[in-house]
């Protein structure tokens, strides 16, 4: 059997939000939030089961289709508001500060229709912390909460530093309201962390994808019966809120893409994630980085997710991006690419990294960008950043 399915353009979340709505009643068709859509448009038919279909953002590829059940997104609520809270009904409101075509932001809305209460929704668009705060003095509940990528935060936290300063500390004291603010989407860098937490703010790191259901392992910790594992060094993670599968052009469920990440063993379902990690005795998961982010450089692995966490440790260099590049001796060697100017020169880098990794994972080129290229979610576009970094390096 089948159900209809509707896109409705993301720039409009309040639309998004009504659909959802109808959908997880079972009064509506199901959903795929589209940026750019330009309006709502039928779009055919999906299994009858799924009610979100989320287009994966591509940072590392191309896109997927991955369709959500009612079950699934509303098992990730529960999950969620067990872990941090908002769970007696009509109390836990939530800011919607991503874009609705994502996992995090559509996820927003699950759990505000989860606990019955109306999310307060900023304009889609450039981010401003100062929009945020005033959105999030609008929040008439005893529990408030919000979803953030790293560089959200970053910047409500330079706002809020440089208020301070100046003797205004309101909007230090909205942010320190929230309950929980849920940070994910990329890595949060250790001084990132340590800022928010010296300021007094109750961050939490989330993990997850739109194949989980949005966030699913909070601080490390699996959440609701939410479990991970590591396979020959691979994470993967089984639960109720895992999606049904892959969709392809028409609709139907990508047999031979779904297989290829979901599996049974031992009657339990587990998710491939594509990331490289260990569990511990206590079932807490550590994440090392992308089984498809290492290269082979002089026929050594050197994987591009460790460069990056050395590299951003370096002053100016926090949002600094490790990728690949072609070279006739190594096969391929990384190459860091930065926005602005920042003072640290490339043999400085070298060295450091050389200190930590070895050889092998010593940048051999530094590209200062004027901006960084991102996606809508925040995500640094590394399909973007990479094709910048060759086109520079061919220019030198």
């Amino acid at each position: 059997m089948s159900r209809s399915l509707i896109v409705i353009d993301a720039g409009d979340p309040h639309a998004v939000h009504v659909a959802l709505r109808n959908a997880l009643t079972g009064d509506g068709p199901a959903v795929l939030p589209r940026q750019g859509a330009g309006q709502t448009m039928e779009a055919g038919s999906v299994p009858r089961n799924v009610t979100l279909v989320v287009e994966t953002s591509g940072s590392t590829g191309a896109p997927k289709r991955v369709a959500l059940s009612a079950d699934a997104l509303l098992a990730s609520a529960a999950a969620s508001a067990g872990a941090i809270g908002g769970q007696e009904p009509g109390v836990a409101r939530w800011v919607l500060a991503l874009p609705a075509h994502y996992i995090a932001g559509a996820n927003v809305l699950v759990r505000s229709i989860a606990a019955g209460t109306e999310p307060i929704i900023l304009a889609p668009g450039h981010f401003d912390p100062a929009a945020f705060c005033a959105a999030a003095d609008r929040l008439d509940s005893d529990q408030r909460f919000t979803s953030l990528v790293p560089v959200q935060l970053a910047r409500l936290l330079d706002a809020a530093t440089d208020a301070a300063s100046r003797g205004d500390h309101a909007m230090l004291a909205t942010l320190r309201r929230f309950d929980a603010l849920l940070i994910g989407g990329q890595a949060l860098q250790p001084e990132l962390r340590r800022r928010a937490l010296d300021a007094g703010l109750r961050i939490v790191r989330t993990y997850g994808s739109s194949e989980t259901g949005g966030g699913c392992v909070y601080d490390g910790a699996p959440i609701g019966t939410v479990r991970a594992r590591e396979v020959d060094g691979h994470v993967e993670l089984s639960g109720p809120v895992l999606a049904e599968g892959y969709l392809d052009d028409t609709g139907a469920l990508d047999r031979e893409r779904t297989d290829a990440a979901f599996h049974t063993a031992d009657g339990i379902r587990w998710y491939r994630t594509g990331d490289l990690g260990t569990v511990d005795a206590d079932g807490r998961l550590s994440v090392t980085g992308r089984a498809d982010n290492v290269i082979i450089s002089g026929g050594e692995k050197v994987s591009l997710d460790a460069v990056e966490r050395v590299i951003r440790r370096r002053p100016g260099f926090e949002e600094a991006v490790v990728v690949a590049a072609v070279s006739a001796e190594w096969g391929q060697v990384p190459a860091v690419a930065v926005a602005g100017h920042p003072q640290t020169e490339l043999a400085q880098l070298r060295v450091l990294v050389r200190s930590e990794l070895g050889n092998a994972a010593a940048p051999a080129h530094l590209v200062l960008l004027d901006r960084m290229p991102l996606l809508a979610s925040g995500k640094p576009d590394r399909v973007a950043i990479a094709d910048r970094v060759a086109g520079s390096i061919r220019g030198a």
